[in-house]
């Protein structure tokens, strides 16, 4: 007689909806570290690195929109889902402090919500491969 306990064990394999998603998390992680080294490189040392910077977000600030979506279509955990919504609403903060003019200055939140961002991109691709690697968050 054989039993299924090794079968049991396993966990369920990824979809490929879920290493997709987990693919563009990685290129929107991506796409902010190249952000952050072109704002680096035109503060610190040549100002017409300042278009490039300009560029990437407008090139890949859709992408936030899209891990939303996706993750309330596909099946996922509620601290992912909140992670990937909480992407549009942070980038929405970066436009609103840079092209918003105040007499309250809110520009000065710009670079921490950009590291907020940072941090929160980070932690959705770590919390998505904890699902599908199966990893305990211990």
């Amino acid at each position: 007689m054989t039993t299924n306990s090794e079968i049991d064990s396993n966990p369920t394999p990824a979809s490929w909806i879920q290493i997709s998603f987990y693919a563009v998390t990685i290129v929107f992680n991506l796409c902010l570290i190249a952000q952050l080294l072109t704002v680096g490189i035109a503060y610190f040392n040549d100002s017409s690195w300042w278009n490039i910077h300009v560029w990437l977000v407008r090139s890949y600030g859709g992408l936030s929109f899209i891990l939303w979506v996706w993750s309330a279509v596909a099946s996922f955990p509620s601290k992912i889902r909140h992670l990937a919504a909480a992407l549009p609403i942070l980038l929405g903060l970066q436009f609103a402090t840079i092209h918003l003019t105040t007499p309250l200055h809110l520009e000065i939140f710009h670079p921490l919500i950009g590291f907020s961002l940072f941090y929160t991109s980070s932690s959705l691709v770590h919390r998505t491969s904890r699902l599908l690697f199966n990893v305990s968050s211990g």
